[in-house]
C-alpha cells in the first residue's frame, strides 16, 4: 500500500515542494521517518498516531514508512503532520487519491486532530503557483496569509476530517478570498508625522535627501534632542512600497512566524530598532538552522541603531556585506542560503560618553582620550559607508513653545517621491534603484559637476582627506539633491550641501 501526498519546506524565504511518500508494508508495527528530517519532524509520528486514533480513523498497527524526497534537503517543523496523516489515509483507502496530487498541504496537528498554525504560507503559496498547482490546503489561521497570492485556491481547514471530506469530495470549502487592493491601502496607513517634530529643520532637510536617495544616515547629538523621534518618522516619508515589495518583505516575517495574522499582507516599510545588545548572529541571521537577521527583517524599510558605540563592534562589522550587497549570505555545513536585506542604515549616537560635547547649556565632564575611545567603537569603513553624518542640536524653547505644526510628512513624501520616480526612469533596466546604489560608471556618468563644483570638490577633498569612498558618497548625495531640485546637473550648492553633511569627515565635534 503506497500514496503519496504533496508538502512543502523552506530553503531561505522561497519554499521548496516536497514528496511525501507514504508505505504501509507487512511486519511489526513501526514508524520510520527518512529523508533528513529535524526533531520536530521525527516526532510527528507520536502526533500524527494520537491525531488519527482522536480523529476517528484507524491507524494501521503495520510497517510504516514516510519518506520526504528530496532527501538531500533538510526538513524542519511540524507542518509536515497534516501531508503525513493525509498519506497514510490514502494508503489504507480512507482517502481517494484523485485530489490529492492537486492540492499541496501544510499544517500541524494537535493530538485531538486541530490542525494549528505553521509559519511561511506565503512562500509555499507562491510555490505552488508557480508549479501549476491547483491550490493548497493549510490551516485556517493562516488562510489570509496565502490567499495574498493570486491565481491558486487557498483552503482553510481546522480539523482533519475536513481535509478528509473535501479530498473524497465530500465536503465543498470554498478558497479564502481576501480584497488585496483594499489590504494594502488600509495596512499602509501610519499614524507618525514630521508635523510633530519641533524645530530641527536641518536634520529634516537631511532626512528628506536621505529617502530621496535612499542613503544611510548617522544623526550626532545630545540626549533629548530628538534623533528617535526623527528616525522614527522616516518611513512615512519613503515612497509606497509596491506590490511587489509587499510580497517579497511579507515572505520573510512568514517564515520567521512574526506576521501578523490580522495583517496578512505588510504593505508599510518595515522599521526595526534592535536594542544594542544583540548578537551578531541576531543582527544578521544564522544559527544552526539559519534564520534571518535583523537587516533581513528591515528589507525595503529601516534599520535604526540607536546609541551606535554601544553595540559591540564584531556585531558592526558585520554590517558591511548587507550594507554593500543588499542581501545576506549565511554557509553551514550542510547548506547555504541568501536572505534579501535591502535597507537603509539610520543610525544615531552622543557626541561623547556624557553626551554634551559642544552642547552650549551643559558642560562636558568628558576627557580627550574618553571622547576618542567612543568614537573610535565605530570603525572606518563602517563611517565610509554612511552617506550622511548630521548633527541633531538640543531643542531651542522657542521651538518647543511654536504652537504651529511644522510641515507634515505628506508634503514631504511628495517631493521624494518625485525625486524616486527620476531615479526609476535614470536606471531603467539596470539593477540599481536609487541613488545611493549608484557603482562607479553610473556615478561618472549621471554625477559629473560643474567647473565650479570640481574646483570645490578638489578644495575639500585636499584639506579634508576624504576617502575615495567619502568621495562617491559625497557625489551620490549631490546627484539626489540636484534631483529634488529638479536640476539635470549637479552644480557648486549642490556639492556644497553634500559636504555639510558629512560632520564627521569636517572632525566638527
Amino acid at each position: 500500500m503506497l500514496a503519496k501526498a504533496l508538502s512543502s519546506a523552506l530553503l531561505g524565504i522561497d519554499a521548496v515542494i516536497v514528496d511525501v511518500e507514504v508505505d504501509i508494508s507487512p511486519g511489526l508495527p513501526q514508524f520510520a521517518t527518512v529523508g533528513l528530517p529535524d526533531g520536530a519532524v521525527k516526532e510527528s509520528k507520536d502526533r500524527v498516531k494520537s491525531a488519527l486514533k482522536n480523529a476517528g480513523y484507524d491507524f494501521p498497527p503495520r510497517k510504516i514508512t514516510v519518506n520526504l524526497a528530496p532527501a538531500d534537503l533538510k526538513k524542519e517543523g511540524a507542518a509536515f503532520d497534516l501531508p503525513i496523516s493525509v498519506g497514510i489515509l490514502a494508503a489504507t483507502g480512507v482517502v481517494e487519491g484523485g485530489r490529492l496530487k492537486e492540492y499541496l498541504l501544510l499544517g500541524e496537528l494537535s493530538l485531538d486532530g486541530i490542525i494549528k498554525p505553521v509559519r511561511g504560507c506565503l512562500s509555499v503559496a507562491v510555490t505552488a503557483r508557480n508549479a501549476g498547482l491547483a491550490g493548497i490546503i493549510v490551516p485556517r489561521e493562516n488562510a489570509p496569509e496565502a490567499a495574498v497570492v493570486e491565481g491558486v485556491d487557498v483552503i482553510g481547514v481546522s480539523e482533519l476530517a475536513e481535509v478528509v471530506e473535501f479530498l473524497n469530495g465530500e465536503r465543498r470549502i470554498d478558497p479564502h478570498r481576501i480584497d488585496v487592493a483594499e489590504l494594502f491601502e488600509r495596512n499602509a496607513e501610519t499614524g507618525d508625522d514630521f508635523a510633530e517634530v519641533k524645530g530641527q529643520e536641518h536634520a529634516k532637510r537631511a532626512l528628506e535627501v536621505a529617502a530621496a536617495g535612499s542613503h544611510n544616515l548617522l544623526m550626532i547629538g545630545p540626549p533629548g534632542s530628538g534623533k528617535t523621534m526623527l528616525a522614527r518618522r522616516i518611513p512615512t516619508i519613503l515612497p509606497r512600497m509596491s506590490f511587489e515589495e509587499a510580497i517579497e518583505t511579507t515572505k520573510v516575517y512568514s517564515i520567521t512566524g512574526l506576521l501578523d495574522r490580522e495583517h496578512a499582507l505588510i504593505a508599510q516599510r518595515p522599521f526595526r530598532s534592535p536594542h544594542h545588545t544583540v548578537s551578531d548572529i541576531g543582527l544578521i541571521g544564522g544559527g544552526n538552522t539559519p534564520r534571518p537577521g535583523e537587516v533581513s527583517l528591515s528589507h525595503y524599510g529601516v534599520l535604526f541603531l540607536d546609541e551606535l558605540p554601544e553595540f559591540k563592534k564584531n556585531v558592526l562589522e558585520v554590517l558591511r556585506q548587507p550594507l554593500e550587497d543588499g542581501k545576506v549570505t549565511i554557509s553551514r555545513a550542510l547548506m547555504s542560503l541568501t536572505y534579501p536585506s535591502r535597507f537603509m542604515l539610520v543610525a544615531a549616537m552622543n557626541p561623547c560618553p556624557c553626551g554634551y560635547l559642544g552642547d552650549s547649556h551643559h558642560a562636558c565632564s568628558c576627557t580627550p582620550l574618553m571622547v576618542h575611545r567612543y568614537r573610535s567603537r565605530i570603525s572606518g569603513p563602517l563611517l565610509d559607508r554612511i552617506d550622511i553624518h548630521i548633527e541633531v542640536p538640543a531643542v531651542k524653547y522657542r521651538d518647543l513653545a511654536d504652537g504651529r505644526e511644522g510641515e507634515g510628512s505628506l508634503d514631504i513624501s511628495r517631493r521624494v517621491e518625485s525625486a524616486r520616480e527620476v531615479q526609476r526612469d535614470r536606471f531603467r533596466g539596470s539593477k540599481v534603484h536609487s541613488n545611493a546604489q549608484m557603482t562607479p560608471r553610473f556615478i561618472k556618468k549621471y554625477c559629473e559637476p560643474d567647473s565650479a563644483g570640481n574646483r570645490l570638490l578638489e578644495l575639500v577633498t585636499d584639506r579634508l582627506g576624504l576617502s575615495a569612498r567619502s568621495y562617491s558618497r559625497i557625489l551620490k548625495v549631490a546627484r539626489t539633491i540636484a534631483d529634488l531640485a529638479g536640476s539635470e546637473q549637479v552644480r557648486e550648492e549642490h556639492l556644497s550641501e553634500a559636504i555639510q553633511y558629512r560632520t564627521l569627515d569636517r572632525k566638527t565635534f
